[in-house]
């Protein structure tokens, strides 16, 4: 689906230099070394959110306090790069990128691949290490330790050399949150969590094709046959302590942290190479359906006060969320 001239004019105005860029990369479809796209991927760093979010960060590399990165929930380290990253943010266009990249897998990478919350391994879980995988990916930051953790993505999601959380003193097992292979999780009561599931693959499918060995190609195969176990217009994925699934999954949004939506779903499948698979007719056509008359697509979930900046008025039309929703479809 193309976006209408009215819309991508929208899209493409100078004012909004942030989304300018990214309509410019992922709509036109520029090639990195278009003199118009560098020009705006530059404009895009040096004004706008990108800007303001490096402009918060400690000359150290972390943002608000030193360590893993988690906490404070939505402007530390962890939260700050995710965002970047779904700015459009580069490590090569910002040496500051590079350095909190660097800085962050010095404090929240254990030797065995496990992104942690606490700095131990057991503060490791799904959505977290699904997240950060792919945000170091998209931000173009290249680390030989990125090996590791996604070495241990992938065991986590088959369990192949993972011993039981039972088994205390195994070099490499479950916790009490990573609880089991094929995204259980103890925050979804030890089911398998479709939200860290969506992280996890869409970290896979932004790792190169030549780079995934046959482990991570059979947590890919697991998660995609997860992800279509249901109708994933449905969203009808094991939710733990409720009897339906979270309303959440068809409220779409910006930024998108851990809390998953739809559309992150038809993302990642898209990315993974089923975008004209049938089982995702249904999800596409929902995606479709909730545009307006000018193709554009409302905010309908967001973290007003809670990050370094906002990105539109709730209920209203949303040049962030319609970027999401164009690329996909």
């Amino acid at each position: 689906m193309a976006a209408s001239n009215t819309c991508l004019d929208w899209l493409l105005d100078p004012a909004d230099p942030g989304v300018r860029y990214l309509a410019l990369r992922d709509l036109l479809r520029l090639p990195p070394d278009d003199p118009q796209l560098a020009e705006a991927r530059k404009t895009a760093h040096r004004e706008g959110p990108i800007a303001i979010i490096l402009d918060a960060m400690d000359e150290a590399g972390f943002w608000v306090k030193a360590g893993p990165g988690y906490n404070p929930k939505y402007r530390a380290t962890v939260w700050s790069l995710i965002l970047l990253a779904q700015l459009g943010a580069r490590a090569d266009e910002d040496g500051r990128i590079q350095k909190a990249c660097h800085a962050y897998l010095d404090n929240a990478l254990t030797p065995n691949g496990q992104f942690t919350i606490s700095g131990s391994p057991s503060g490791t879980v799904d959505c977290l290490q699904g997240n950060m995988c792919w945000a170091l990916l998209e931000l173009g930051y290249s680390d030989p330790r990125l090996e590791s953790a996604f070495e241990w993505m992938a065991r986590s999601v088959t369990g192949e050399g993972v011993a039981p959380l039972e088994e205390k003193l195994a070099p490499l097992r479950y916790y009490a949150g990573k609880c089991g292979p094929n995204f259980a999780c103890g925050a979804n009561n030890k089911l398998p969590c479709a939200w860290g599931a969506v992280k996890v693959m869409l970290a896979f499918g932004r790792l190169p094709v030549e780079h995934r060995t046959p482990l991570i190609e059979k947590a890919i195969q697991m998660g995609v046959d997860f992800l279509f176990s249901v109708d994933p217009a449905t969203c009808a994925y094991p939710s733990g302590y409720s009897d339906k699934p979270s309303q959440n999954w068809w409220k779409f949004g910006f930024p998108i942290f851990y809390i998953t939506d739809l559309l992150q779903i038809a993302e990642t499948l898209v990315g993974l190479g089923f975008g004209k698979d049938p089982r995702l007719a249904n999800a596409l056509a929902l995606i479709n359906g909730k545009q307006d008359k000018l193709s554009r697509w409302a905010l309908e979930y967001d973290y007003t006060g809670k990050t370094w900046l906002e990105f539109g008025e709730k209920k209203q039309p949303n040049k962030w969320v319609t970027l999401r929703a164009l690329k996909v479809l």
